[in-house]
């Protein structure tokens, strides 16, 4: 049951903010949005306020926004393609940008609680390097072998870097001192560590910063994991459908609200990253078509966009059936 309704939570909340994106953008350009729809399948709800029909509808796993002309022709003064070719780009591109958004919102809301780590250390674990060298609470870590350490990840990132055999200078601030303390580290896990646990802090500011900073790094695996399926270091059994996602949905929302929304926002951005891609039927193939259209002056054959984004729609459909059955054999759901 836990996992149903935090599969739900995870998945409605991320497709509706995208969804929010395209129609709060369309409305703003003067676009005619027909229908505002918020789940798939037979309707439950459906109530119409002005021009837009707002439905609630009985699967809970996706949404749409019906734009007028959009995918079919039409001659309404507000539809889809009458606009100026940036106004549809905006609508397009509005949807990844509020997953993104989402998930500096979420991943800020996760800093400030769980708080921010600091260089300052708040413990040493028993019988580690970091105690027997000396290491106390309250010693905040400056600089670790000459290199400056401003925050907790560059403080992990030069220990991790560190050579395991030699001992490292630490130099620490303790009571208005500096002081340089030589520490021989351990390794476990296949991780190079001392043995510290640093002080956390809770404030608007480092939450906000947190959120950016979180929403990077993830950006950033985007990228790599991207560049990696392109070098074929990725492959198919590396990657996760809905299946997939509703089970480490369930294994995270196990751990505690701030492990469901992390992964929450990790999704958000996979939701918003892989949206923006050039492959045909994704909003990024519409905003190549549509630069396509600015820089030519007229935009291409309706008919011919309209059958390559078929095509990658079926091949996208495809693989989603065929990572869906993976997924099924791999976690033995039936």
């Amino acid at each position: 049951m836990l996992t149903a309704v935090s599969a739900i939570f995870v998945f409605l909340v991320v497709i509706l903010v995208h969804e929010f994106g395209h129609f709060a953008v369309a409305k703003m350009v003067g676009i005619k949005v027909n229908e505002f729809s918020i789940g798939m399948g037979p309707k439950l709800i459906q109530k119409k306020k002005g021009e837009t029909e707002y439905t609630l509808r009985a699967l809970p796993i996706g949404g749409y926004v019906k734009m007028e002309g959009e995918d079919e022709e039409s001659n309404d003064p507000r539809g889809f393609n009458k606009v100026p070719a940036l106004s549809r780009i905006a609508v397009v591109v509005a949807g990844a940008i509020m997953n993104f958004v989402l998930s500096i919102v979420i991943l800020a809301i996760v800093s400030y609680g769980q708080g921010t780590p600091t260089t300052t250390i708040e413990d040493t674990i028993a019988n580690s390097p970091a105690e027997k060298s000396g290491l106390l609470s309250g010693d905040t870590i400056i600089r670790i072998n000459n290199k400056s350490t401003p925050n907790w990840d560059s403080v992990v990132n030069s220990i991790n870097s560190a050579d395991s055999n030699e001992e490292m200078e630490i130099e620490v601030q303790r009571d208005n001192e500096t002081k340089i303390i030589e520490v021989k580290p351990t390794v476990e896990d296949d991780r190079t560590i001392i043995g510290i646990v640093p002080r956390s802090e809770k404030s608007i500011g480092s939450a906000i910063k947190g959120g950016f900073e979180k929403t990077g790094m993830f950006l950033k695996l985007m990228f790599t994991t991207v560049s990696m399926i392109f070098k074929g270091e990725v492959g198919l059994k590396h990657l996760s459908g809905p299946v997939g996602v509703i089970h480490e949905v369930g294994v995270v929302a196990k751990q505690g609200i701030y492990n469901l929304l992390y992964f929450l926002g990790f999704i958000s951005i996979n939701l918003g990253f892989f949206n923006l891609l050039p492959i045909p039927a994704l909003d990024g193939s519409r905003v190549v078509f549509l630069l396509i259209e600015l820089v030519r002056g007229k935009p291409i054959d309706p008919q011919k966009e309209g059958f390559i984004h078929f095509i990658g729609f079926v091949l996208l459909i495809s693989l989603m059936i065929l990572v869906t059955y993976k997924d099924i054999i791999k976690f033995n759901i039936f």
